[in-house]
């Protein structure tokens, strides 16, 4: 008789074992996974979109805060126009792009 009270306490034990410590961490790990990694990989993926898209005459936005116009685009650089001055800049440092080139429109159409 005592044999099997032994056995059932030790399954009781395994158990509060699983639900006390396995299935909390568990749940941390899936709340760190929604709320952490998840939305930084999207936004990683969006902005290697953003840099793949980059056309000349795209008004950009650097990781500096200067704001100007593409001119050149290489593989790893691009030579952005501020006005008076052309600056190089490695692609990875360019935040957003504010104006997207737009098509030119064909000369039937009047607006």
């Amino acid at each position: 008789m005592t044999d099997s009270l032994t056995i059932f306490a030790t399954a009781a034990a395994g158990s509060n074992l699983f639900t006390g410590l396995i299935l909390p961490f568990g749940a941390m790990a899936a709340i760190m996974y929604f709320l952490l990694i998840r939305p930084q990989q999207q936004q990683r993926k969006r902005h290697k979109e953003m840099l793949e898209n980059l056309k000349k005459n795209d008004k950009v936005v650097t990781s500096g805060g200067l704001v100007g116009k593409v001119v050149k685009l290489g593989d790893e650089e691009v030579t952005i126009n501020l006005g008076s001055t052309e600056v190089v800049v490695l692609r990875p440092m360019i935040v957003d792009v504010r104006g997207k080139t737009e098509a030119a429109k064909p000369a039937d159409e009047k607006n």
